[in-house]
């Protein structure tokens, strides 16, 4: 029997908060939601617990750079971050390094990150410029930004290594939302096949190409990666992390839905009382305590009318506030794309939160040589102005273990304390899980099934051969 709601129990995994669901809040909106946010695709993907060893056992994360990292899609960076010929910018995962770099108006590249003489990098981590070619600072090999070999001191030395197979070897590239990816596996499906073709028809209606970076900030956490990312994949522990937030926002009853094996999603409706509150506050006292969000362009908290909702005044309020704020035009976006949290995973280390209010994007990295570190970024990407005169991409702040992020520059108050209390429950995670006597974690079937979900595609990458990539047969041609 379910105590809360009087009934036999469902299914596993059946099980939902007996409260208003998200598509009972949204169908309430003024301006209605588009399919791909009034639609549901849960999966219930079984219920065992989680090994703990792949967040604390240091061999785990040297096999996934074998075996995972070698073979996933990820982006690298954005097109704006590389707009004209010869742009380059510098992407790193674990050991490995690429430099991405727009060889033609419709032409990027990624090429493996060192000379092919000894092996220094052509160009240093975190960097990106303009080059009309890639030297190296070591011998003076050199290449051309198409990736031909260009000149080498010596050459008669080298009788044994002919130029033309000396071009500089290529991880895959394709382009989507604005975003350019890579993927080192030469068999492996294209980004599209990867997403599936329900995920992709979201993704192609955001139009995120028509975005730019207006903040972007990084921060080295101290915990394992996955431990990082999985922090970020339900809204269960908001009422005990974010208590300040809990009261505006339906975090229990959050929709979760997969897309088959690397991507699922969230959709957890803001402006109005969460479950766990029901009954204790008004319309009045929700408007009032909206703290979700970018509320800098939210300048003053009018009374709510009798028979209006906190939610639809909200809507209207961050509608006017961004489209004077952004110069653009937000009168065909709903009301629920304005207003909430959509969170959607593309494994292994991306989230597209493709909201107006939430414009956000994450990436998490491990640490090359520190399982217990990984690297958080944030990027909130604003709509382009409609003049067409988009602002160039924000460079990135880089902040310290101890800084929090309200400290990082175009970072609103409120949610980088929020960000702050996410990532200060990390490191009590690590060191218990490592403490623990309990080997393995244990997951809701619902509010954390993102969480399986990616276990699920972790367990698959790490089930296969290691993959070493080989120079010779990374070359064009």
């Amino acid at each position: 029997m379910n105590l809360e709601t009087g009934k036999l129990n469902p299914e596993p995994g059946a099980a939902r908060h007996p409260s208003q669901s998200t598509q009972d809040i949204i169908a309430r909106d003024k301006v209605k939601a588009p399919g791909w946010v009034a639609s549901e695709s849960y999966e219930y993907l079984g219920s065992e617990d989680i090994d703990t060893q792949r967040y604390i056992d240091t061999k785990y994360q040297e096999e996934e750079f074998k075996r995972l990292w070698t073979r996933t899609w990820q982006w690298a960076c954005r097109e704006e971050h590389i707009p004209n010929v010869g742009d380059y910018h510098v992407y790193e995962i674990g050991s490995y390094s690429f430099i991405i770099t727009r060889v033609a108006e419709n032409d990027i590249r990624a090429y493996y990150n060192a000379c092919l003489h000894r092996g220094t990098k052509l160009r240093s981590s975190g960097s990106e410029g303009c080059a009309s070619e890639f030297k190296c600072s070591f011998h003076g090999w050199s290449w051309n930004v198409d990736g031909s070999f260009k000149n080498r001191n010596c050459a008669w030395d080298f009788p044994h290594a002919p130029e033309e197979n000396l071009t500089l070897p290529e991880a895959r590239v394709e382009l989507l939302a604005g975003f350019v990816w890579i993927n080192m596996d030469p068999a492996a499906p294209t980004l599209r096949d990867y997403i599936g073709p329900e995920a992709l028809a979201h993704i192609e209606a955001w139009k995120l190409e028509d975005r730019y970076v207006a903040c972007h900030v990084t921060k080295p956490i101290p915990c394992n990666w996955k431990l990082n990312i999985e922090a970020f994949m339900e809204a269960y522990h908001v009422p005990d992390t974010h208590p300040q937030v809990s009261p505006t926002n339906a975090d229990v009853n959050t929709q979760y839905d997969i897309y088959g094996e690397h991507v699922d999603r969230f959709i957890s409706s803001l402006g109005v009382v969460s479950p766990v509150h029901e009954g204790k506050y008004s319309e009045q006292d929700v408007l009032d305590m909206f703290t979700v969000g970018d509320a800098s362009i939210v300048t003053d908290k009018p009374m709510v009318p009798e028979g209006a909702s906190a939610r639809q005044m909200m809507a209207d309020m961050f509608r006017k506030g961004f489209e004077e704020a952004a110069n653009t035009k937000l009168d065909h976006i709903s009301d629920s794309e304005i207003l909430d949290c959509f969170s959607y995973g593309v494994f292994p280390n991306c989230f597209l939160f493709p909201g107006i209010s939430l414009p956000m994007i994450y990436r998490f990295r491990p640490s090359p040589r520190n399982h217990r570190e990984s690297i958080y970024e944030v990027l909130m990407m604003r709509p382009k102005p409609t003049d067409g005169t988009a602002p160039e991409a924000a460079d990135p702040v880089h902040l310290t273990h101890g800084q929090s992020f309200c400290e990082a520059e175009g970072m609103d108050a409120g949610f980088g304390g929020i960000l702050d209390q996410d990532t200060d429950n990390l490191i009590l995670q690590q060191e218990g899980l490592e403490a623990s006597a309990k080997h393995g974690l244990t997951l809701g079937n619902y509010q954390e099934v993102r969480v399986r979900n990616f276990n699920r595609a972790y367990d698959k990458f790490m089930a296969m051969e290691p993959f070493v990539p080989d120079w010779k047969k990374l070359q064009r041609g």
